[in-house]
């Protein structure tokens, strides 16, 4: 408790807030997980489906704030999230800092709240996960009986 006490009073003399889990903000361009509603990471911005899935979905962000990886330069996906965002009146910000990474799994895009919505489910593929192709079950074809156990079976099928 003391030690609590003297790193407090250590960062107030600095000038410096601690700041609540410095990883999960990392992660999450500076945001917290539980207030992600959408996440997409930097290869899945490569994907034509899951960008289409995004851009169709774009209208269900209004209210929310767009996070874009900023240091991904040579991305048209980010260009058309920015300009269709600027279009609709979405809000949106890139990010620059150090959370914003540029390999594979990192973040490139995430649709945030203001305050806590703790979605089970984040990333773009759960989120709008593909309607199951709907199969019709095949009747079950009816037991051939033969003619002489129909006979003197007295059946009548």
């Amino acid at each position: 408790m003391e030690d609590d006490l003297q790193s407090r009073a250590q960062y107030a003399a600095q000038g410096i807030t601690p700041q609540t889990k410095p990883d999960e903000r990392r992660r999450y361009l500076g945001s917290l997980r539980e207030r992600v509603l959408v996440r997409m990471d930097n290869s899945e911005t490569q994907k034509p489906e899951l960008t289409k899935l995004f851009i169709d979905h774009i209208d269900d962000y209004t209210g929310y704030t767009i996070l874009i990886n900023g240091k991904i330069t040579d991305n048209t996906f980010l260009d058309k999230v920015e300009s269709i965002c600027s279009q609709k009146n979405i809000a949106f910000t890139l990010i620059n800092n150090e959370t914003a990474k540029t390999d594979p799994e990192a973040t490139a895009v995430l649709v945030v709240a203001k305050d806590a919505i703790n979605r089970m489910r984040i990333e773009i593929g759960q989120v709008y996960a593909p309607e199951m192709p709907k199969t019709e079950l095949a009747q079950p074809a009816k037991k051939k009986i033969g003619f002489f156990k129909r006979l003197f079976s007295g059946d009548k099928q």
